[in-house]
């Protein structure tokens, strides 16, 4: 039986830039519904959008509002994985983050590409 495939987004992008916070929402939950296994990588500014409530006032024309991309993401299984040295030159701690969050180090990150079907980075 062959492995399911896997994607790793890779978010650099927040708040400040609501198409591109977006974009690998959508493609998240695009590839979950269709039986692939997600891992959303938080990465520089895109970790703000992790923070709690961090994706309640970003909206982009044309596409659903980020509160509801993220939320079905997490729903459908999607992994949030947060860059841990990004949240410390950001003074954010654990408690600031979203519950589905998980504070992760480089080598993890290199674990999951390493293991995906495709990679994605926005």
């Amino acid at each position: 039986m062959n492995a399911p495939e896997k994607m790793v987004i890779v978010v650099t992008h927040g708040p400040e830039h609501p198409e591109m916070a977006t974009i690998p929402f959508v493609m998240a939950a695009a590839a979950l519904v269709s039986d692939v296994e997600v891992c959303m990588a938080f990465q520089g500014d895109g970790v703000n959008l992790m923070r709690a409530g961090g994706t309640e006032h970003v909206f982009a024309h044309s596409f659903p509002p980020l509160a509801e991309l993220a939320a079905t993401v997490i729903e459908l299984g999607g992994q949030m994985l947060i860059c841990a040295p990004c949240l410390e030159n950001r003074e954010l701690k654990p408690e600031d983050l979203e519950s589905a969050a998980e504070i992760i180090g480089a080598a993890r990150l290199i674990a999951e590409v390493t293991a995906a079907t495709a990679t994605l980075s926005y």
